[in-house]
C-alpha cells in the first residue's frame, strides 16, 4: 500500500520552499542564536514565518543539539487556526513532507491517542495548519531522523492536553513541543507589556493566568504548565521578542517567546 503523505502546504509562505535555502536559513539562525545551556525536556516555540519568529525559535532549538541521536519521538501540539472542531486532532497520514524530506509519524502512538474520547483522526485540521508545520524543519535540522506525533488543538481544555502529553513528559527518548505565538497586533510597547506578563505567568507556573488573547496556543501552554507543577519541572525563558524586533514595523506586532522546561 502506498504511504499517505501530508505535503508541505506552507512551504514558500512561512519558510523557503527550496531545500538548500531552507537548510542554509535554519543553520544560520541557529548559529546566530546566543543561547547556551542544558537541553530541556519540553519546549514552547513560536510558529510564525521564519523571517519573523525564526530567530526566537532557533534560540530554543539550539539547546536541543546535544539530543540528536537520543530523541526518537517528538510530540508537537499547536492551536487550530483554520478549521474549528472540538477536542484534539491527529492525522491518518504516514508522514509529513517538508523541503528537508519526510518526517515519519509514530503511527502506534497516534492510534493509541485516537482511542481517547476527546481525540479524533481529522486530516482536515492538519491540511493547512502552520502551527505544526513550521516546527518540523527545525526538528529535522536539529534532531535528525525522528518520528513525530502532530496534534492540533481545537476547542479543548488544558486537562485534555495534559492527559495526552503526560505519558511522554518523563520519557528520555521523547521531546514535547508546544507551538504558540504570544500577543497579536498591538503596538510595540503594549505588546512588550502583555508578553512580559505572560512570561511571568509561565515562569511562575500560573496556568490559569494565561488567556488566548495573550497566546494563541494558551491551551497547550496551560496543559504543559499543569504537568510542570505536578512533576516539578522548572521553566526558563530562553528568548522573548516580537516582530518589531526581528523583521517588521513596530505599529502592529506579534509576540514570540521561547521557553524551556527542565
Amino acid at each position: 500500500m502506498k504511504a499517505s503523505i501530508r505535503p508541505a502546504a506552507m512551504a514558500g509562505m512561512f519558510y523557503p520552499a527550496d531545500p538548500l535555502e531552507l537548510d542554509r536559513m535554519i543553520k544560520q539562525l541557529i548559529t546566530e542564536a546566543k543561547t547556551e545551556g542544558e537541553p530541556p525536556k519540553a519546549i514552547v516555540a513560536p510558529h510564525a514565518g521564519y523571517i519573523y519568529s525564526g530567530p526566537v525559535a532557533a534560540s530554543i532549538y539550539k539547546l536541543l543539539l546535544p539530543l540528536r541521536g537520543k530523541i526518537k519521538r517528538v510530540v508537537i501540539l499547536g492551536p487550530a487556526h483554520r478549521v474549528p472542531f472540538f477536542g484534539l486532532a491527529v492525522p491518518s497520514m504516514d508522514a509529513f513532507a517538508t523541503p528537508l524530506g519526510l518526517a515519519k509519524l509514530d503511527k502506534p502512538v497516534i492510534e493509541q491517542l485516537a482511542r481517547l474520547p476527546f481525540v479524533q483522526v481529522y486530516d482536515e485540521a492538519h491540511k493547512l495548519e502552520h502551527s505544526l508545520e513550521v516546527q518540523i524543519p527545525f526538528i529535522q535540522e536539529v534532531l535528525g531522523d525522528v518520528q513525530i506525533v502532530p496534534i492540533v488543538i481545537g476547542q479543548a481544555d488544558p486537562d485534555m492536553v495534559a492527559a495526552v502529553i503526560e505519558p511522554f513528559l518523563l520519557d528520555d527518548e521523547t521531546l514535547v513541543v508546544i507551538s504558540s505565538d504570544l500577543s497579536h497586533y498591538h503596538d510595540y510597547n503594549s505588546a512588550n507589556t502583555i508578553d512580559l506578563m505572560t512570561t511571568k505567568a509561565i515562569e511562575e507556573l500560573r496556568d490559569d493566568a494565561i488567556s488566548h488573547e495573550q497566546a494563541c496556543g494558551a491551551t497547550g501552554i496551560r496543559g504543559l504548565l499543569k504537568l510542570a507543577k505536578k512533576y516539578g519541572l522548572t521553566p526558563k525563558t530562553v528568548d522573548l521578542r516580537n516582530s518589531g524586533d526581528t523583521a517588521g514595523d513596530k505599529d502592529r506586532v506579534v509576540g514570540y517567546g521561547a521557553y524551556a522546561f527542565y
